[in-house]
């Protein structure tokens, strides 16, 4: 009998960490790949490495999977004293520790199951440091999921730091089977710098998952809106100080009041879990639309999501200067079939996937005077939003199960060119 075709699956994003999106693409792929007919193993680190836990996704871990938690600290947390610590505790990033245990660990589940593929997902560095010495130990076929760049013009800013990701993807894009990009954008750009490596790059996007979609709908009659008259715009997520720069989008907000377009308790603009609330809270009172804005703490995944289906519009912010990336939670906001507000650059790997999707209500994150027209066009006069929805072709196409089945095409493929050269 062929022996059972099992991935182990490196990853420091999976439950219990609380506060990250990124979770979603190695859970979900550890849900759907059991019925493709691979099972995962997944390696991670232990919950003490995380600054915040939350067990409301736990129980979206099959009992049945096997998860390996390895010894893992974070230098900030852990090896600081007077909020200092030794700078190479932190490079490539702050768990460096996982990689003395994840590769003991690693070593353990691959003689004791015997995977046929080895899988590391960045945005965390040390992961693909694992994967990388797993691989150079075994033989194992290695893919390694960068999601985003790496190594950017100007980041990492520290010079240390930057050559350490320089050298962590020079050894992936050289020695792994694939490297997995979620972007066209992202893919395109990396076989620019490593051309012999081309035929080995593949995109697989970011998705949604239809389960937890489902789930979340059933708390949709609860919904009651803010204040009669007021419309919600919801921007789920972090709203990075550069990435997503909100300065002009405060600036139209006061464009319109100022020109008696845009009454008070007309729309209100939901910032939930922003990671900056400070920041917005001072722009909104420099441009004098604090009426305009509510923040808003971090909720669980689950009803995250309930809140996106029930906000009247979904916002969303990416500046040009990240127009190899498209933020994860875009997925989410097509399955939630609201009207979308795209403040991006068109010409953008999000812009592109938003019409694509059917959404063409867009503007410039960087353009004030486009948003204010943008948002007044939409606003309307008939009590709510007026925009377009994702088409249900392009809903269907970013599933997670989707998503699951391109990442199986690449296993079974790189399984086959192993057994075949083996």
């Amino acid at each position: 009998m062929s022996r059972p075709k099992r991935l182990l699956l490196i990853a420091y994003h999976f439950p219990p960490l609380a506060g990250s999106s990124g979770i979603q693409r190695t859970l979900r792929f550890v849900q759907h790949l059991p019925k493709f007919g691979w099972e995962p193993i997944v390696l991670t680190v232990h919950p003490r490495a995380y600054e915040l836990t939350r067990d409301d996704l736990n129980g979206e871990v099959s009992t049945g999977t096997i998860v390996r938690r390895a010894f893992a600290l974070d230098a900030a947390r852990h090896l600081s004293v007077k909020g200092r610590y030794v700078a190479g505790a932190a490079r490539p990033d702050r768990w460096m520790s996982w990689r003395f245990d994840g590769v003991r660990q690693g070593m353990k589940l691959i003689r004791d199951l015997e995977p046929q593929v080895i899988w590391s997902t960045y945005p965390i560095a040390t992961a693909h440091v694992i994967g990388a010495d797993l691989h150079a130990k075994t033989g194992l076929p290695w893919i390694a999921d960068f999601r985003d760049p790496m190594a950017q013009d100007g980041y990492p800013a520290d010079p240390a730091t930057w050559r350490q990701y320089a050298d962590i993807e020079r050894t992936a894009l050289l020695n792994a089977a694939r490297s997995v990009f979620t972007t066209p954008g992202a893919a395109r750009e990396y076989a620019r710098r490593y051309p012999d490596a081309t035929d080995r790059i593949a995109v697989i996007e970011n998705g949604y998952d239809e389960e937890t979609f489902r789930a979340a709908e059933v708390a949709l009659p609860l919904r009651a809106p803010l204040e009669p008259g007021c419309l919600s715009l919801l921007h789920s997520g972090i709203v990075y100080p550069s990435e997503r720069d909100p300065t002009h989008l405060m600036r139209a907000l006061q464009i319109l009041a100022l020109d008696g377009r845009l009454a008070p308790g007309r729309l209100k603009i939901l910032f939930r879990a922003s990671s900056h609330d400070g920041l917005l809270a001072e722009m909104a009172a420099q441009h004098g639309v604090a009426h305009f804005i509510e923040l808003m703490p971090p909720i669980g995944y689950r009803d995250a999501l309930t809140e996106m289906l029930r906000a009247d519009a979904l916002l969303v912010l990416q500046a040009s200067n990240c127009n190899d990336q498209i933020p994860a939670k875009v997925y989410e906001y097509l399955r939630a079939r609201r009207p979308i507000v795209a403040l991006t650059d068109p010409s953008g790997d999000t812009g592109q996937l938003l019409l694509r999707s059917g959404i063409s209500s867009m503007a410039r994150l960087d353009d004030a005077g486009a948003i204010a027209e943008l948002l007044a066009s939409m606003l309307g006069s008939e009590g709510a939003f007026k925009g377009l929805s994702a088409t249900p072709e392009s809903v269907l196409a970013a599933s997670r199960a989707m998503r699951t089945s391109e990442l199986v095409g690449l296993l079974d493929s790189v399984r086959d060119e192993t057994q075949m050269r083996g």
